[in-house]
């Protein structure tokens, strides 16, 4: 059957107790909302449904990709309540997947074997063991073992509450079924909802198979009310990413304390110390080790390279054999050829730096070309931006650029060429030549340092 999926994504989320929408609320750098689609999308449904209400606007603006299909369900009448307003816009012959919000962590795995379980006359559930199901929904079976109904737990007697097993609120039928289910709903319960769950004791009175698909990890099927919540869920999903590429061969020293935020695509024997991000896409060559503290963003470091502690790395590219920091800061465009180093304070946008070249300490390198085997030496500058365009500087083939060199874009240094420290250099300086700028100095006998006035 074509696969239609829902999720349900109206809620306030009054417990966060946050201006922001529960669904937008992050979760390793992304809204909760972002991880649901990603998951829906991996099984190729024909549509994906976004039932939203509480700060529509911006969950909207938050998401535009085109294959999201938006329904506004105005007022919040419960998780039956809002099904209802999707279903108009699916087909009879669709299978109806529906999905949660505040439910991130799902794997698609699982939301196969649930499609899987279900069919023309089959609705299937999600369900999961956890040792206190205070707050959840309880499935409830018959002495076959057969499910029969789905009871809150607001809603619940004493030997209900007793149940383990409980209801995740997933599940998977098809949509011809749901219209009558969802039509004959009733709110005469403690919190006057049309409850979704209903439709699992309306299916049983129809004598549609039900069938529950028990989660491997309870840990999949958390949700999130509150920022406590939130927090578990982060911590999950962290420990989850770090059993991964651990997994994968790479090196952890501490997994409680690595942030995989991103697609991460590691070579052999990669080691991460502690308190490393990892954010958007990337790629870490063989052998790569990255220091404590530090950030890569949106970068492709080359094999046997060295990023050394509190570095910050954003939208790179990164050679074999380079040392990065510690506390470098590399910028979008930043381009490194093999074998360079790049010390300690230094912040390199926008530049390409050729082989074997350096720039060690304190120096700021904007929209400049470094050629090959350059020494770009402690406290130099690029000064690109006039204040409404910026500049390049280019500077050849082992250059020597003295201490304290101030060079004022446009402007090119030749290749050989040598700047004098402490040089301020606004016109190109010749191959092979030294060049020097720098003014008299003097020593001014009669001058005094001026003296607080005392009290």
């Amino acid at each position: 059957m074509p696969l239609s999926v829902v999720i349900l994504a109206a809620g306030q989320g009054k417990r966060m107790a946050s201006d922001l929408p529960k669904v937008l609320q992050p979760l390793a750098g992304r809204p909760l909302l972002g991880h649901v689609i990603d998951a829906a999308r991996t099984l190729n449904p024909v549509a994906i449904h976004v039932v939203h209400g509480h700060g529509a606007e911006r969950v909207r603006a938050a998401f535009p990709e085109p294959d999201l299909k938006w329904v506004l369900q105005a007022e919040q009448q419960g998780t039956g309540h809002a099904l209802a307003q999707a279903l108009p816009g699916i087909p009879d012959d669709h299978m109806v997947l529906v999905l949660y919000g505040d439910v991130p962590l799902i794997e698609p795995a699982t939301l196969a074997r649930l499609i899987s379980k279900s069919g023309p006359a089959a609705l299937s559930l999600l369900s999961a063991i956890l040792p206190d199901p205070a707050g959840y929904g309880r499935v409830i079976r018959d002495a076959a073992g057969r499910v029969v109904r789905i009871v809150e737990d607001k809603d619940a007697n004493h030997k209900e509450r007793a149940v383990t097993e409980i209801n995740t609120g997933l599940l998977a039928a098809p949509a011809v079924r749901l219209r009558g289910w969802l039509a004959a709903l009733k709110s005469d319960n403690a919190q006057s909802e049309y409850y979704l769950t209903d439709c699992i004791g309306a299916a049983v009175r129809d004598g549609c198979a039900v069938e529950a698909e028990v989660a491997e990890s309870a840990t999949e099927v958390l949700g999130v009310n509150d920022k406590l919540q939130l927090a578990e869920v982060e911590a999950a999903h962290r420990r989850t990413r770090a059993t991964e590429l651990m997994r994968a061969g790479v090196t952890i020293v501490d997994p409680a304390r690595v942030d995989v935020r991103g697609e991460v695509a590691c070579g052999r024997d990669v080691t991460l110390d502690i308190n490393v991000i990892l954010e958007g896409k990337v790629k870490l060559g063989d052998r790569v080790r990255i220091g404590p503290g530090c950030v890569l963003c949106d970068c492709e470091i080359g094999a046997d390279s060295e990023v050394r502690a509190n570095s910050l790395i954003e939208g790179s590219v990164i050679g074999a054999r380079c040392i990065i920091g510690p506390f470098a800061r590399l910028r979008p465009g930043t381009r490194l050829a093999d074998s360079v180093h790049i010390g300690n304070f230094v912040e390199v946008k926008n530049s390409d730096i050729g082989t074997g070249s350096k720039a060690n300490h304190l120096s700021y390198v904007g929209d400049t070309t470094i050629g090959a085997k350059v020494n770009v030496g402690a406290g130099t500058v690029t000064c690109n931006y006039d204040g409404v365009n910026k500049h390049r500087t280019t500077i050849g083939d082992n250059a020597f650029i003295g201490s304290g060199t101030m060079l004022v874009a446009p402007v090119s240094v030749g290749a050989d060429a040598t700047i004098g420290a402490g040089s301020t250099i606004t016109k190109s300086a010749p191959a092979g030549k030294l060049t020097v700028e720098r003014s008299r100095q003097q020593t001014i006998d009669s001058w005094n340092r001026p003296e607080k006035k005392r009290e």
